[in-house]
């Protein structure tokens, strides 16, 4: 390990940044440098604009595009103490897009589509709470307060610590979970007992329940995230509730879910239903309609079951 790197570590240990946030900014500065073939204290404000214009000719996401910025801005700021250099490192102005989120039948189908119970438990467990992946394979067997029916979230994003209600029904299925697998110490334990299932293990079941549940929307765990805020909202729970919920420093970070929970959007009439005299199109027959077209089904949403 060169000492460049080792000052960066430290430098991010110090401030106690999440071991996530360490790997992510180490592993950019290091792919910043491989770019140029040199020691990042030696390159300047030019090769930062040349390796932004570089990830936007790579197509690179806006998250990592911006995860690069940050990395830089903390390397030149305070590794190498040349704040001159970071007023140059622009972040990019990621678009505002609307999260996924699954209806509450799209949830059920989802967690029927998986067979395996502890996996199936674990899901749940995330919706129910409104969890981050990394937050539910941290759950420990001692995080469940059943006499004051809470969860406790602990070292969550920002290191912070919360409670959130725990769901009668899951405490019921999470007794079942108890009694059959006998979890030591973490509640989702994977292959060696006394270590957690890794997120990628969870993105992938995730992944692999979706396809198998026939659901087309582009989501990932997190969408049962905003799914549970979602549905919560329309439920009618406030917005200060909910950002204690789901752990959010600010408000405006809880306000984006009142972009994708509008109801009363959904009861506005559009002028063309409006005009006089209109003259309805024929129906397509139902094998050429495709499911975004078909008549909503009037069935109840089923319960939630193990």
């Amino acid at each position: 390990m060169t000492p460049l790197r080792q000052r960066l570590l430290d430098d991010l240990r110090i401030r106690n940044y999440a071991q996530r946030t360490i790997t992510t900014y180490v592993a950019a500065v290091a792919r910043f440098a491989q770019h140029f073939q040199q020691s990042p204290d030696q390159l300047h404000a030019q090769h930062v604009r040349q390796y932004q214009l570089h990830l936007l000719q790579q197509h690179a996401s806006w998250s990592r595009f911006n995860q690069t910025v940050a990395a830089l801005r903390f390397l030149y700021a305070v590794t190498l103490q040349r704040p001159d250099i970071v007023t140059m490192i622009p972040y990019g102005k990621k678009p505002k897009t609307i999260p996924a989120v699954l209806g509450r039948d799209e949830v059920m189908r989802l967690f029927q589509a998986v067979a395996n119970p502890r996996y199936r438990l674990l899901l749940q467990t995330a919706y129910a709470a409104g969890l981050r992946v990394g937050e539910v394979v941290a759950l420990q067997v001692t995080d469940i307060d059943s006499q004051r029916m809470l969860l406790h979230i602990r070292a969550a994003k920002g290191h912070k610590d919360r409670l959130v209600p725990l769901s009668a029904l899951l405490l019921e299925q999470l007794r079942d979970y108890g009694r059959r697998y006998r979890p030591q110490r973490w509640l989702f334990p994977g292959q060696r007992p006394d270590s957690p299932l890794s997120i990628g293990q969870v993105q992938r079941i995730f992944r692999q329940a979706l396809r198998a549940a026939g659901i087309t929307k582009k989501a990932s765990m997190h969408t049962l995230r905003h799914s549970y805020a979602t549905h919560l909202l329309e439920s009618g729970t406030d917005l200060a509730t909910l950002q204690k919920l789901l752990g959010h420093n600010q408000l405006s970070t809880t306000l984006r879910y009142t972009h994708i929970q509008q109801p009363h959007l959904q009861q506005v009439r559009s002028p063309l239903d409006t005009l006089p005299g209109r003259v309805p199109l024929p129906p397509r027959p139902p094998e050429m309609s495709p499911c975004w077209m078909l008549e909503p089904s009037s069935d109840a949403s089923p319960t939630l079951t193990p």
